[in-house]
Parts: C-alpha cells; sequence; structure tokens
C-alpha cells in the first residue's frame, strides 16, 4: 500500500467513541445517564473542591505568616578570606572584577564585603556595602574602602 497524505489515520487503539449518554435504554447510557441514582452527583450539585469530607486541602495547609517586603535587596556576598586569596598585595577590587576571577557569579543587587577571615594584603576595595569588622580589618591591613553608591528600584 502507497504511502500518502491521503490514506493516513490514526494508530489502532488510539481514539475512542465520543460517550453519548441520556440516548435510551438500548445504548446501555439511557435513564440515569451514567451517574447512578440521586445525591448531589446525580443533579450536577457538586462543588469541584469538596472532597467528600475528608478536611479539605486549604484547611490542612498551614497558613502563610508574615509578610515579603517588595523592594528588599539582595546582596552578593564575599568574605575578607575570598580576597586573600584571590588578589596581589597593592590590587584594586571592584564588583566586576570579582566577577572576572569567578569569586562571585552575579552582582545581583550590590557586593556586600564582610569579615570573615584575615587579611594580609594591602588592598583599594569599591563595593556597595561593608560590614564595620571588615572595613576595620581592611584598613588596618593598609588598604583602602570605597563604597558605590546603591542605585534605587523604581
Amino acid at each position: 500500500m502507497a504511502i500518502g497524505i491521503h490514506n493516513l489515520k490514526p494508530a489502532d487503539g488510539s481514539t475512542h467513541r465520543r460517550k453519548r449518554v441520556g440516548r435510551g435504554i438500548g445504548s446501555g447510557h439511557g435513564k440515569t445517564s451514567t451517574r447512578g441514582h440521586k445525591g448531589n452527583k446525580a443533579r450536577g450539585q457538586v462543588n469541584p473542591n469538596f472532597e467528600g469530607g475528608q478536611t479539605p486541602l486549604h484547611r490542612r495547609l498551614p497558613q502563610v505568616r508574615g509578610f515579603k517586603p517588595v523592594n528588599k535587596k539582595f546582596y552578593a556576598l564575599v568574605n575578607l578570606s575570598d580576597l586573600e586569596s584571590s588578589f596581589e598585595a597593592g590590587a584594586e577590587v571592584t564588583p566586576e572584577s570579582l566577577v572576572e576571577l569567578g569569586v562571585l557569579r552575579d552582582i545581583r543587587d550590590g557586593v556586600k564585603i564582610l569579615g570573615d577571615g584575615e587579611i594580609t594584603r594591602s588592598l583599594k576595595v569599591s563595593a556597595h556595602k561593608f560590614s564595620k569588622s571588615a572595613q576595620e580589618k581592611l584598613v588596618a591591613a593598609g588598604g583602602s574602602v570605597e563604597v558605590i553608591a546603591v542605585e534605587k528600584r523604581r
């Protein structure tokens, strides 16, 4: 048999005839039309969320409490130990240089330098935020700290 668009047909068993209910006793789907006897289901009034008397899902789940601030800023965090291992003495550290060296994957809403670890090298660090301990350690090591202004969201 030649294959062509004129003799295409669906695979065996993949299609089904539509169930025609309420068409007489001989159809097998007459009288109660496959709905059984009496009750809400037979009369077409069942709430789709009704779970048969079981405690409904919306009452089983815990309520969400508190709130989520809409304008919360998410800072990319960098520890002093990361700067110590990634930069030479006298280097200039910027958010872009942190991404280039692979210390950060993404700057997000800004970069914050945290004071975890020790620093012995003198670095010129530019970031959007600094923890107090990080600032003190950088200045004590002979480096400098420059705060970049954070852009406001609209």
